[in-house]
């Protein structure tokens, strides 16, 4: 079978947003705001990005809040291959020990108000969503963060990531100043046991990523119109950060829920329903529900209020994985590096994934993707 493009190009250029503009006056347009923000009072800021979400809503792709092209192109090769095998395709399963989808909880602590904030949350996941624990990414350098704080959330099982250096909108301004970052933002990851980072306002240039050193980012998002930085790479799964055909050992893990800032405060949001029913949406596709809330915003009631009725929704749904960044992140190296082999009783997995991963078999017309418990 012979097609007349290359599907791994196809699925990169999405993963890569290497779809978009990507001109010198676009990127430095993006530069020169950065560089203003700090003398621009944040209300004034607010009101701004309000404005200009009239033009960011004109849009056509990705589509918000969700977009669908890449997984239904999965889908369409699954469905291609399986009729051209003419038989049922066995395949590793998305998610480990028989999960039919995966919820990742992450922070955001921005400023000194925000570390003075983790508690607003944090009880919210110990008194909801089974006592989930969840990823905190702090700033090193913007505010000072006493070992304590991280030491006592690695002890609930929590993770620990690093969000920048500074918060300045400039670890991925240009190569040389990211270098120049670097070795602190390395020192920092190293004090902390971090094993993922975010970019400030998820600043992202694809090329530069796997520089970081990090086991895992999470710096893109599945559809982002209404962003700083707009663009989305359309997965709502993970994926490795390379060249086409050769992907790296980065793995990158999308943010597919939209960011709290973003709902209530740039597109004023009366509550929680996006959240509620985009989780619902990924559940029933077998995505990945990837959230990021700041505790710099807690004080909004739609903020604390959204956030325990999407913990609360899923308390008792036994086909979700509630996992860490880091623990999906290992997984989808596990998977990477297993395959599914036949058996005496029919297929089983040969690999790292062997322990918890399952095998999955598609059949012509049949949705590949879709979870079996749904």
């Amino acid at each position: 079978m012979a097609l007349p493009f290359d599907p791994g190009e196809v699925m990169w250029r999405y993963w890569s947003e290497h779809y978009q503009d990507r001109s010198r006056a676009r990127a430095a347009l993006v530069h020169l705001y950065y560089l203003l923000r700090p003398g621009i009072p944040r209300a004034v800021q607010i009101r701004l990005r309000q404005a200009f979400t009239r033009v960011q809503e004109q849009v056509v792709f990705p589509a918000f809040p969700v977009e669908t092209a890449l997984h239904d192109f999965h889908e369409w090769m699954f469905d291609l291959v399986t009729k051209f095998a003419a038989r049922p395709v066995p395949w590793l399963d998305l998610w480990p020990g028989g999960h039919g989808w995966a919820l990742v909880l992450t922070h955001d602590v921005e400023t000194a108000a925000g570390l003075a904030g983790i508690e607003h949350l944090r009880d919210i996941e110990r008194t909801a969503g089974a006592g989930q624990p969840s990823s905190w990414n702090f700033v090193p350098l913007r505010y000072p963060t006493p070992d304590r704080v991280p030491a006592a959330l690695r002890a609930e099982g929590c993770e620990i990531g690093v969000h920048g250096l500074r918060h300045d909108g400039r670890d991925l301004g240009s190569l040389r100043l990211l270098r120049r970052r670097l070795p602190a933002i390395r020192a920092y990851a190293e004090k902390w046991q971090a094993a993922g980072f975010r970019a400030p306002a998820t600043q992202r240039t694809w090329e530069w990523m796997p520089e970081l050193g990090f086991a895992y980012d999470s710096s893109y998002h599945d559809t982002a119109p209404y962003e700083p930085k707009p663009g989305g790479t359309g997965s709502y799964l993970p994926y490795f950060i390379g060249s086409p055909g050769r992907p790296g050992d980065m793995v990158e893990l999308p943010i597919t829920l939209p960011m709290d800032h973003t709902l209530f405060a740039i597109l004023r949001h009366p509550d929680a329903t996006l959240w509620l029913d985009k989780a619902a949406h990924l559940r029933d596709r077998g995505g990945m529900a990837l959230i990021l809330t700041h505790p710099d915003y807690a004080g909004d009631p739609r903020v604390t209020d959204g956030y325990r009725q999407l913990l609360d929704k899923f308390h008792d749904d036994p086909t979700v994985w509630r996992a860490l960044p880091g623990e999906v992140a290992a997984w989808w190296q596990r998977r990477a590096r297993s395959t599914a082999v036949p058996s005496l009783t029919g297929w089983s997995v040969e690999g790292p994934a062997a322990v918890d991963g399952t095998v999955r078999i598609s059949k012509p017309g049949v949705p590949a993707l879709t979870p079996k418990q749904a």
